[in-house]
């Protein structure tokens, strides 16, 4: 199976690294143009300097706030007043851990700007061209917390089950225009973000790093994280001809453990 991205422009969020730059990787391997998104041009630069270009593209960078909506929405609209994309992968960084009894209104609300009117505002931005051209692909990184709640992730499994209702919507109300929108139920991933909440849990329990870990791989009927690059692979699937019909979809990846729930 031969992935062609070449001509294609893409758009990711949360890209300096992580599950982010993993997919621009991918994406970048497979001949697409990428402007890389994230808050710290210094992570951005060496990023930038990752991607493959043997295929012809040109990459690029946009430094933005997503934490700061007005900020992030100057700066967005500013780039797309003067560029296009066929591909949106719509993925921010993630809102502070926390049970119900940790969080305010205004931390709900700080949520919902970061996880929710981020990525309607950019799709929204992004939808014009698309339909235009009669292609377009957009990907929210999401998470299996929308199917299972988490405790301490309360923000997160609030506002991203939001978010994917409306994905579903949006899916149907383009579906004519060859546009599909997809969402990825993101497991356990070999990130900064997993070690962050792994080293709360040991915090909290008050046990090594390694043990805490340990019973985060208990969830995970292979035993291990995942690679970022295994992200990658998959995203770069949803982008391509061959999943020209999928659409509307939330798909789990996560070692099995959607099966345990």
């Amino acid at each position: 199976m031969d992935i062609d991205l070449g001509n294609k422009k893409a758009l990711v969020g949360a890209s300096s690294g992580g599950i982010g730059y993993a997919i621009s990787q991918q994406l970048a391997l497979n001949g697409a143009s990428v402007t890389l998104m994230a808050r710290n041009e210094v992570k951005l630069k060496r990023a930038l300097a990752g991607l493959d270009r043997s295929k012809g593209p040109v990459h690029q960078y946009l430094v933005v706030d997503f934490d700061n909506f007005e900020e992030f929405k100057t700066k967005i609209s500013n780039y797309f007043a003067h560029h296009v994309v066929d591909i949106l992968v719509n993925n921010t960084n993630g809102p502070k851990a926390g049970s119900i009894a940790n969080q305010s209104l205004d931390d709900y609300q700080d949520a919902f700007d970061l996880l929710f009117k981020t990525h309607c505002y950019t799709t929204e931005l992004a939808l014009a061209h698309m339909k235009e051209l009669g292609y377009g692909r957009i990907i929210n990184v999401s998470s299996l917390t929308v199917k299972e709640p988490v405790s301490n992730l309360v923000l997160s499994n609030t506002i991203r089950t939001a978010l994917m209702s409306w994905s579903k919507s949006l899916a149907k109300d383009i579906a004519s225009h060859n546009i599909t929108v997809n969402s990825v139920l993101t497991g356990l991933f070999d990130t900064e973000r997993i070690q962050s909440l792994t080293q709360l849990d040991a915090d909290r329990l008050q046990i090594s790093y390694e043990a805490a870990l340990a019973l985060r791989l208990k969830q995970v009927p292979m035993g291990r994280l995942g690679k970022p690059e295994e992200y990658g692979y998959l995203v770069a699937f949803i982008c391509s001809d061959y999943a020209n019909y999928l659409t509307g979809a939330s798909i789990p990846l996560d070692g099995g453990m959607m099966n345990c729930f």
